[in-house]
């Protein structure tokens, strides 16, 4: 039995943004590790993702003119990568370098098809003209010669040998032919096709053993036909996305391949919770079998797949377009508690996504309660409940918001920018109306006293010539919570515990510097601050660490604080309220410099007198005087 199991979009592809920008995906290869994969483009882009997080890890890039011509790999035996650019350009680097000009290069004498990479073994680099040679061997003279056996072969005057051949599939469906334009061999029994099926492009699971079709999910935008299988996931474009299909395939059997398995645990997710298909009483596939000894049959069989028995068949489509949010969320809420569900989390993904749907047509819906509780005790992420985030940003629902962000792994960078604008234009007045998750901030958090003297000395152009000196005060607004910077929270704490979830959203620099752009100037002041605040706050500490749970770090602080800078510096140099801030936030980071270069100098001391300390034999009590120079 094989299942088609969650999909979740990996990276955007072409010119409207992410990678892939040469004009499509040249291969999809593993990566150093189980959940990683190398993404090389038609151009001169390779990247290194996390699939589990939907996040890039490392991306190079060669010079404008220059093409990556084979697909990049990793060498597993040093964990290195090797490209070939211009058929003939060998690279080699690791995950540290960032300039592929400087990595080491070696130019072959034939043009290269591809390298093949293998776990235990050095990688066999294959020549377009049949040769073949291993790396190592390779690298030790890149000039040698290497011999045409192609040419050599379509010139050869031996006899022509026929190579047997045998049927392992018969593609068709419902009398349809498939049109399969890319196979992979899943196990000894199973392969997965890629292809067109009258009008439409489907991805299929195939019984090669008893010709059956196990699972199918169509693919409306269309694709380009390359479909690649790591580590129980299969990777395709779909439209203009790279796609991650997460599939399950057990061990094969008759009663599998025909649907009727009964202690299987691989059920149709699909059918088990999707409200628009529990009205069905069956689906229907129907195929063409091959005669076989296991099947004895030459006629069409139709396999019937039945959804699995469950309380949530009992309530149609049209149960959950009128029922009350109360009642559906005490129903649902009891029935989770007593049914015994194969993949779970799957499962709640999926009834989350239709009571979504639901709030999208029905303003008035929206059964908060649950959704909010299936966030705070499921392991759930974003990729299984896409527009959940959506509605709430719609809703305003911060407090949704902020657990989303600290347990949904995979948030696309333009939901983090949308929650962080929320959270900075939303006013403290509603906030206080509304349950917001305190324990990030409530350790540490300096409200300003409402009647706290604000100082209003201003220094000519923001700065004084003697930075040095305590007299460089900065200008201070004559806002609310802005004394002097960095001594009371520019916010609130319900806004600060907000903010702080944003900070701990992972994100890659790359997608969420443009984002962050689109801040207004105010806002990104404001949050600047914030993040001032907090990093004076951490260098207070011996241990540069906030208490409370899920507080910021201080490597998180300063690298919001530096995107921040870098999308709205020039903005902030030409304000006159931000510039105090500015010259504030220079001295505070000169002072920081300053203090860790002065314990550079002492290390060496400190390392000696421990190394002294360790050869003297111990006593009972001796007093020493030593003198630091």
């Amino acid at each position: 039995m094989a299942a088609l199991c969650e999909a979740f979009t990996l990276c955007g592809l072409g010119p409207s943004g992410g990678v892939g920008q040469g004009g499509g995906v040249l291969a999809l290869e593993p990566g150093p590790g189980p959940d990683h994969v190398l993404l090389t483009d038609r151009g001169r882009t390779a990247t290194l993702f996390k699939v589990s997080d939907q996040k890039p890890l490392g991306c190079w890039s060669v010079k404008h003119g220059q093409i990556i011509t084979s697909p990049v790999v990793c060498n597993f035996e040093t964990h290195e990568y090797i490209a070939v650019h211009d058929d003939k350009v060998l690279r080699i680097w690791k995950d540290e370098d960032v300039n592929l000009d400087k990595v080491f290069k070696a130019t072959l004498s034939a043009d290269v098809y591809r390298i093949h990479s293998l776990p235990h073994g050095d990688p066999l680099v294959l020549f377009k003209g049949g040769g073949v040679r291993t790396l190592d061997v390779l690298l030790e003279a890149p000039q040698q010669e290497i011999e045409n056996i192609i040419s050599d072969e379509q010139n050869g005057e031996g006899e022509e040998q026929i190579l047997s051949k045998s049927l392992l599939l018969n593609l068709s469906i419902s009398g349809s032919v498939l049109k399969g334009t890319s196979l992979v061999v899943i196990d000894k029994d199973h392969v997965a096709v890629l292809g067109s099926l009258a009008a439409s492009e489907c991805l299929t699971i195939w019984n090669t053993k008893f010709q059956t079709l196990q699972t199918s999910k169509e693919l409306p935008l269309g694709t380009s036909g390359q479909l690649w299988c790591y580590g129980e996931k299969f990777f395709f474009t779909h439209g203009k996305v790279l796609t991650v299909v997460i599939y399950k395939c057990e061990t094969s059997s008759l009663a599998a391949a025909v649907g009727k398995l009964k202690d299987s645990q691989a059920s149709d997710i699909s059918s088990f919770v999707n409200w628009n298909t529990l009205e069905d009483e069956e689906r229907v596939v129907s195929f063409q079998p091959q005669q076989s000894a296991a099947l004895k049959s030459e006629s069409k069989m139709t396999v019937i797949l039945k959804p699995v028995p469950c309380t949530l068949e009992l309530h149609g489509i049209s149960y959950f377009q009128d029922t009350s949010a109360a009642v559906i969320e005490d129903e649902l809420r009891q029935l989770l508690l007593k049914a015994q569900i194969p993949d779970f989390q799957a499962t709640i993904g999926c009834v989350i996504t239709a009571l979504i749907n639901r709030c999208k047509t029905d303003p008035v819906f929206y059964p908060r309660n649950f959704l909010l509780q299936m966030v705070q005790k499921r392991e759930l992420s974003y990729s299984l409940c896409p527009d959940l985030m959506a509605v709430a940003l719609e809703k305003k629902d911060v407090h949704l918001l902020q657990i989303c962000l600290q347990r949904f792994p995979d948030i696309p960078e333009e939901i983090t920018y949308a929650c962080l604008k929320v959270f900075l234009s939303i006013s403290d007045d509603y906030l206080e109306r509304t349950d917001v998750n305190l324990e990030s901030v409530i350790c540490y958090i300096d409200i300003e006293p409402k009647n706290k003297e604000l100082k209003t000395e201003v220094v000519e152009n923001g700065f004084n010539t003697e930075l040095e000196e305590d007299s460089c005060d900065n200008r201070v607004l004559k806002e609310t919570h802005t004394t002097n910077d960095g001594e009371f929270c520019p916010v609130g704490p319900r806004k600060a515990a907000l903010l702080n979830a944003v900070l701990h959203s992972a994100y890659s620099e790359t997608f969420l510097l443009p984002h962050l752009k689109d801040l207004s100037a105010q806002q990104a002041v404001l949050f600047l601050r914030y993040l001032y605040y907090l990093y004076v706050k951490c260098s207070e500490k011996i241990n540069t660490t906030l208490p409370g749970m899920l507080s910021p770090t201080i490597n998180q602080i300063m690298d919001w604080m530096c995107l921040l800078l870098d999308a709205h510096f020039t903005v902030m140099v030409m304000l006159p309220e931000a510039k105090g801030l500015l010259s504030s936030l220079h001295k505070f980071v000169r002072a920081q410099v300053r203090f860790y270069s002065e314990l550079n100098k002492i290390e060496g001391t400190l390392r000696e007198l421990q190394r002294i300390k360790r050869q003297k034999d111990s006593q009972a009590y001796s007093i020493e005087v030593l003198e630091l120079i």
